[in-house]
């Protein structure tokens, strides 16, 4: 039963306050309704973005590991070897296994394939393989004369030699007063008082910083050798090296903060907490000289976290052109009249985050447009400077232009905080650092370049887990800057390593710019 404010039943009230009561309930109703609805909606907006989330977690955790667009469900699975071959075993019971396919190539002068020529440059060990002396005889009797052989080669393998370099130093006395001895000179060492010589220490730090092989794993290694290293001395010495190849470090960032466009990025490393027996995040930045700079060099640093100051403090007073991500670290050098350069590659991969969690199909535009893009890259990238920026202004500017329209016509149709729009946003508001390099043919489309230089941490993090200290990290990072440069530059890591650490001791200061691995000649 109606009541009104009073109390009283609503048959006693009049007519229009009846109606009145009504319209007022009525109009409470309405607002209850909306305000419910409202929530409604607001949950389900928010069910759909942890559904959008969720389904980009699957396919970063899941998925696969390329960044290219799913194809129909089944056909990645089509032509599955293992699963076919472990079907057939279930239904035959017998037991089929794979089978390694020998690499093939195109015989000089024939079109017939052969198994790939193993590398001429590795030594020759004969070893001749001839017929019984009762077998030289032909059935009619006639003996046999030599015409040839046929020769067929395997790989072997020789575990590394081990030696010791024995320094003879002769010695000499006056016969007349028989004061006067005189001995040769020791040459000057890296590791004075130790039993460590360069080829050894080359071997060690390769191992650790190129291979990834902890230092108890090469301990146990040389132990099967009959060889008695502590792990403690191997550290030592890998310690020392470091400090006697930071002047060589120092030189070679010199050279790169010399270049008009530098690549960053940073990657986290586990480092252990001091007295806590945990770790805490560290991080690796790795700056290389840009893609299209004559210089092939990359140095790293290790810091104790990801702020902005550390970059600011490697880069000091330096003026160009980092290609970097958005990450706000970099922010302010860009206030101190830095110029940015974006990376097309961060701006694809929210569209390729986007297409493998629902199949968007303005994800699939961008991915295409942006795609056209690397394909005029990759046709121009080895022009000269003048020629590359000419058919960039001339093909890609265009493509460019149509595919920012495109986003921005895209964008007033898309709901705020919805994981299209969040891609959509993040290309829009850095558009003139992402097509900075149309204009500037030193400038590539993206980091890419400086993202693989940071590949050998992400090995190696896999095998040692974190770095003990701060400084343990900083010498990795400074040894590693040597290795990752002469591997750049054409060189083997273990013989650039040996060389140097064989020179350096005698080497002068002033000249140490001859020892970075873009300058280095062995001898």
């Amino acid at each position: 039963m109606l009541e009104s404010n009073s109390g009283a039943p609503a048959e006693a009230m009049d007519g229009a306050a009846r109606i009145a009561l009504l319209e007022s309930e009525l109009e409470l109703l309405r607002r209850r309704d909306a305000e419910r609805s409202a929530e409604l909606a607001a949950r389900e907006r928010r069910i759909r973005l942890l559904e959008e989330a969720l389904r980009i977690l699957q396919a970063d955790r899941y998925g696969a590991s390329r960044e290219k667009l799913h194809v129909a469900p089944g056909q990645t699975e089509l032509f599955n070897e293992a699963e076919t071959i472990a079907e057939l075993n279930e239904v035959l019971g017998t037991e089929v296994s794979l089978k390694a396919t020998p690499q093939r190539e195109e015989k000089a002068g024939g079109t017939k394939p052969g198994r790939k020529a193993i590398a001429a440059h590795l030594p020759r060990v004969a070893i001749v393989h001839d017929l019984p002396k009762d077998e030289r005889h032909c059935a009619c009797g006639s003996p046999l004369i030599e015409i040839g052989s046929d020769i067929s080669e395997q790989l072997d393998y020789v575990p590394p030699k081990i030696q010791v370099l024995q320094h003879v130093r002769k010695k000499y006395a006056c016969p007349g007063c028989e004061q006067c001895v005189k001995t040769a000179p020791l040459p000057a060492q890296i590791l004075p008082r130790t039993n460590a010589a360069p080829g050894l220490l080359a071997h060690l730090v390769t191992s650790k910083y190129v291979d990834a092989l902890p230092l108890y794993r090469q301990e146990a290694i040389f132990g099967r050798a009959g060889l008695v290293l502590p792990r403690s001395a191997l550290a030592a010495w890998i310690g020392v090296c470091g400090v006697r190849l930071q002047p060589l470090v120092d030189a070679l960032k010199a050279q790169i903060l010399d270049c008009a466009v530098v690549h960053a990025d940073e990657t986290p490393v586990a480092m252990l907490a001091p007295g806590t027996g945990m770790t805490h995040r560290a991080y690796l930045w790795a700056y290389a000289s840009g893609l299209f700079e004559p210089l092939k060099a990359v140095a790293y640093d290790f810091t104790a976290s990801r702020a902005g100051e550390h970059a600011r403090a490697f880069l000091g007073h330096w003026q160009g052109s980092p290609v970097c991500d958005d990450y706000g670290g970099y922010k302010a050098l860009f206030a101190n009249g830095v110029i940015e350069a974006g990376c097309m590659a961060h701006a694809r991969r929210k569209f390729v985050e986007l297409h493998f969690s629902n199949q968007s199909t303005i994800a699939a535009t961008a991915i295409d447009l942006i795609g056209q893009l690397y394909g005029i890259e990759r046709e121009v990238k080895d022009l000269p400077p003048e020629r590359r920026r000419s058919e960039r202004q001339q093909r890609a500017a265009p493509i460019a232009a149509t595919l920012h329209d495109w986003l921005i016509g895209q964008r007033t149709r898309i709901t705020d905080g919805t994981a299209t729009a969040t891609a959509i946003d993040y290309s829009l508001k850095r558009w003139p650092a992402l097509t900075r390099y149309l204009d500037d043919p030193a400038l590539p489309i993206d980091n890419n370049h400086d993202e693989q230089q940071i590949r050998p941490w992400a090995t190696g993090r896999k095998n040692w887990l974190f770095a003990g200290t701060l400084m343990a990290g900083q010498r990795a990072a400074a040894i590693t800057s040597l290795i990752q440069s002469a591997k750049r530059n054409g060189h083997d890591p273990y013989a650039y390593l040996k060389d140097v650490l064989t020179r350096l001791p005698t080497h002068k200061a002033r000249d140490i710019d001859e020892l970075l691995p873009h300058r280095w000649l062995t001898g």
